[in-house]
């Protein structure tokens, strides 16, 4: 009789045992929309979980896909310019990690160059601040100007065209042009 308690007593034990254990399932507790803002907010709330979390996502090449296009977001929105002015340590080490990567990656780097100046050319402060920036710097005056005479080389009528506008815009350029090219 005694042997029979103790049988049942550890067979009781141990369904005891089985039964506590643990049945957490990520997506069950995802789809309540209470525990899925309990988790984001634990997780933001805590830098080192956040951390983590960030180092799991770059492993995914759909969530890094996803944090890359919430990245450029934030850029364009202008919300980074306004963060980095909050933050100058954390606009001078984002500058110092993009001229890292644009020496590392001349094609990036040749990229934004090409997305930039779409981006200025957009507006006409912008097309002004290019302009300046072109009669200012001596190395980007002499790029231009020897793409422009290339263009112009390629393309005669182009440079017709050119020409016949500034004269109707601004005679006096005009003469100035050609003084110089005499």
């Amino acid at each position: 009789m005694k042997a029979t308690v103790k049988i049942l007593m550890m067979v009781g034990l141990v369904g005891t045992m089985l039964s506590c254990k643990s049945s957490f399932n990520a997506t069950e507790t995802m789809q309540v929309e209470q525990n899925r803002s309990a988790i984001y907010q634990e997780i933001i709330s805590n830098p080192v979980q956040m951390t983590d979390f960030i180092s799991e996502a770059q492993k995914n090449e759909e969530a890094k896909k996803i944090l890359m296009k919430a990245h450029m977001e934030q850029m364009e929105s202008g919300n980074m310019k306004m963060m980095m002015d909050k933050n100058p340590e954390m606009k001078e080490r984002m500058q110092s990690h993009m001229q890292k990567m644009m020496d590392k990656n001349p094609e990036m780097m040749q990229k934004m160059q090409s997305k930039m100046l779409e981006k200025m050319m957009e507006s006409e402060m912008g097309r002004k601040m290019l302009m300046n920036e072109i009669h200012n710097n001596k190395t980007m005056k002499k790029e231009m100007k020897e793409k422009m005479m290339q263009m112009m080389d390629d393309n005669p009528e182009m440079m017709e065209e050119l020409m016949q506008k500034m004269m109707d815009k601004n005679p006096e350029m005009m003469k100035k042009m050609k003084g110089k090219m005499k």
